[in-house]
């Protein structure tokens, strides 16, 4: 289970500083009255930012892993909120997925696979703006599930970011790459088969 490890680092601070080491988890979130034999369960490594490292414990009693994901990081994706609302907002202003691939894709991958990758990013945002109007629709009236019309709304960039501190109380509930609920099913409908997807560490 992925839990909120809150931090202002950022993605290369954290690797930086090793900020996993500051992580706390003082209790078990299934038995927090003890006697589950709680404890750390090491870490372990994500692809970017290279050298970031997630701190986990384990409840013994449950089976259970617990991990901290740090602020900066998107969750269930490679890479920080920061690099994917990039993308993501990249694609917003362009005429096209398209076009916006064309300008961000590295010189060896192939235009098809850079745009698949752009969607897919853009879809996950897309669902995990749409689950914050869902739980502050008070707070985000009149906002539509598009980076460009929260940025108004929250007066700037950093909107993931900014949504992971104000929601986070929904966080269990809200999709990734936002919050930590599981993806939806119907992901599999923008999945191709066919084609090479960019490197691991683009964006």
């Amino acid at each position: 289970m992925q839990l909120r490890f809150e931090t202002s680092l950022s993605g290369e601070a954290y690797v930086a500083t090793q900020g996993w080491r500051m992580a706390r988890l003082p209790s078990c979130p299934l038995h927090p009255q003890g006697g589950c034999s709680f404890s750390r369960h090491g870490t372990y490594s994500r692809v970017t930012p290279t050298g970031t490292r997630i701190p986990r414990w384990y409840c013994p009693k449950g089976h259970r892993t617990f991990s901290l994901l740090p602020d900066c990081l998107a969750s269930r994706l490679p890479g920080t909120l920061v690099a994917l609302e990039r993308v993501v907002l990249h694609a917003e202003y362009a005429s096209s997925v398209e076009a916006a691939a064309n300008t961000l894709r590295p010189d060896d991958i192939s235009l098809p696979s850079a745009a698949r990758w752009i969607r897919l990013r853009t879809y996950l945002v897309r669902g995990a703006l749409v689950g914050a109007l869902q739980a502050a629709p008070v707070l985000f009236r009149d906002c539509q599930p598009s980076l460009t019309s929260f940025q108004g709304r929250l007066r700037g960039t950093g909107v993931l970011m900014a949504l992971r501190t104000t929601l986070a109380v929904y966080l269990p509930r809200l999709p990734a790459p936002l919050g930590f609920a599981p993806r939806s099913p119907h992901l599999k409908r923008i999945q191709h088969n066919s084609g090479a997807d960019p490197p691991r560490d683009w964006y």
